[in-house]
This record gives C-alpha cells, structure tokens and sequence, in this order.
C-alpha cells in the first residue's frame, strides 16, 4: 500500500492492471444504493474508523492513483487514523490481489475470455466489514437483487447513522452492536421474513461479543475451513458463506457455486437454452481453481 498526503488530500497509488472506470461502473448497478453516492467520476462515502466518522471523496487523479479527500470538517488530526482511512479503501478497491494472474488464466478460457476483455481492470469490490456483509448475505437469500437494496435502504435507514454534507445525507451501515440490541418486532416494519430478522439478530450477537471476527476467519488461511465456521451459524448456508467469503474476507478460491446470477450468466455466455447443473458448472470450473470468486465477479458483470 503506497500512499502520500498532499496538503490535506491523499494519494494513493494503484497498479496498471487496475480500472477505476471499471469499478465505478459496477458499483453504479443500482439506482437504489445507500452506503455511498456516484456523481461526475467520483465516489462520497461515510465510514467509522474509531470513534470517527469520516467522509470521504474518491476520484482518479492519473492512471495509477487515486485521490482520496475528506468531505465536510471530517478530517482526522491523527495520522493513524488516516492510514486507517486508506487501508479501508485500498480494502474496498481489492488493491492487494495481483490480478494478472487470474486474468492468465482467464485469457485461455472460453467461459472468461470476453470478460476480461471487456470488464478489464475490474477487482471485487469489496465490504470491508463483516457484519455488513454478512447482513447483506442474509438480505440476499432468496429474493431479487431489486428488493435486496431496497431492505438494505430501510435497514439503514431505519438503524444507522449518517453524516449531512451540502445537503445530502451519507449513509453508514449499522453496527453489530446496533442490530444486536433488537428483538424481531423491532425489524418487522421493514417488511424481512421472521427468520431473517432472526438471523440478523443471531449473526449481530455473535459479533458484538467477539464469537465471531474477521481475525478468525482470516487465521484458518483454509476456504473450507472458513466455510465451516460460517455455516455452523444459523441462517447461514453455503452461498451466504461464500459470498462474505468473497466480498469481505478476501478468499480469492470461494465460490458461490449455487447463486442464480452465476447460472445464469454461464447461460448467457454459453448461449445455452437453459442453465447449467451444478455438475456441469463444477467441471466448467476446473480451470479457475484459486480463481474461482473472481471468475464468478467477473461473470456476474454480464448481468449486473
């Protein structure tokens, strides 16, 4: 992580193989997004480090860096909490992974050739927190995407925070600790099913009291392992594993390999009539072993 402050502004550099343009396009997917707003190539986001609530703005300053300033008086004295700031970002980009790489993997395949081709430079943009991600896992199960952003809106809404800033208001997810704190008929004017409220209130427990940390899950340095630990959770399957998996710890061989949109994109580029059985999708995977959470992003795009 290379990064240099510039008056009160920072400069964080990023790699060739990395698109801001890309990434900005796929965090535009929904009109309906609250944690953080998208207007003339920039990104403002609201973020807690500490006990500091921080926002934030991100736009391209060249080709290999990005310009980070802090919005509205928001800006940390210490510079430990600074570089805080930065490593949430270079988190929230996937700045770390080299991802030429996969992309030597994917070039030879003809399920992932046209994606990096077309989506070049994109990483996983990630949740760096993991009671968001895996209350957003939880959200998701078994509905649209369309309906998933729109309880995550009143969720947030409902029980976060935010800060004000020429007149919009920016958005932060709510605490473990928040969410811990509420029964299910606190939740039910959001309009989830009871066991969702459930398994939001469980998986905030489990965090609030330090039963269940990124730390954890990081030090099995194991998918599998990390996979074991999440589903022992209620509420918690394989897919809602692997997606956190994915978009917070940073597992580069977790694989969804049930999630519908993967199917569906598999159909979309194989041109196929219907979609593909998971027998099909495991032996169509055999190339992307390590690779396999970005091979699902990147075929994700074709849809979202």
């Amino acid at each position: 992580m290379v990064w240099e402050e510039k008056e009160e502004q920072i400069l964080l550099k990023t790699t060739p193989d990395f698109s801001f343009t890309q990434n900005l396009s796929y965090l535009s997917r929904s009109t309906n997004e609250c944690l953080f707003y998208i207007n003339d190539n920039k990104v403002r986001k609201a973020i807690t480090v500490d006990t500091y609530s921080i926002l934030v703005e991100v736009k391209e300053h060249d080709q290999h860096t990005l310009l980070i300033e802090f919005l509205g008086n928001t800006r940390p004295e210490r510079k430990e909490v600074r570089e805080q700031v930065v490593a949430y970002i270079f988190d929230w980009f996937d700045l770390k992974t080299e991802i030429n790489l996969f992309y030597r993997i994917a070039e030879k395949d003809p399920l992932l050739n046209q994606a990096i081709v077309q989506f070049k430079g994109l990483r996983i943009m990630g949740i760096p927190d993991l009671f968001e991600a895996m209350a957003w896992g939880i959200l998701g199960q078994q509905i649209n995407l369309t309906y998933a952003y729109t309880l995550k809106r009143r969720l947030v809404e409902k029980f976060g925070r935010s800060i004000t800033f020429e007149g919009e208001q920016y958005w932060r997810f709510p605490t473990a600790r928040d969410i811990a704190k509420l029964t299910v008929e606190d939740l039910a004017e959001l309009k989830m099913t009871v066991k969702k409220c459930e398994y939001l209130i469980d998986v905030a427990n489990q965090i609030d009291q330090g039963l269940l940390t990124k730390e954890m899950l990081i030090e099995t340095n194991d998918v599998k392992e990390a996979e074991k630990i999440l589903t022992k959770i209620r509420g918690i399957g394989p897919w809602t594993a692997n997606y956190v998996l994915m978009r917070c710890l940073r597992f580069s061989s977790a694989f969804p390999i049930d999630d519908v949109g993967l199917h569906n994109a598999i159909k979309h580029v194989t041109s196929s009539g219907q979609k593909p059985t998971k027998d099909a999708i495991q032996q169509l995977a055999l190339p992307w072993i390590g690779w396999e959470a970005y091979a699902t992003f990147y075929l994700w795009r074709f849809l979202y």
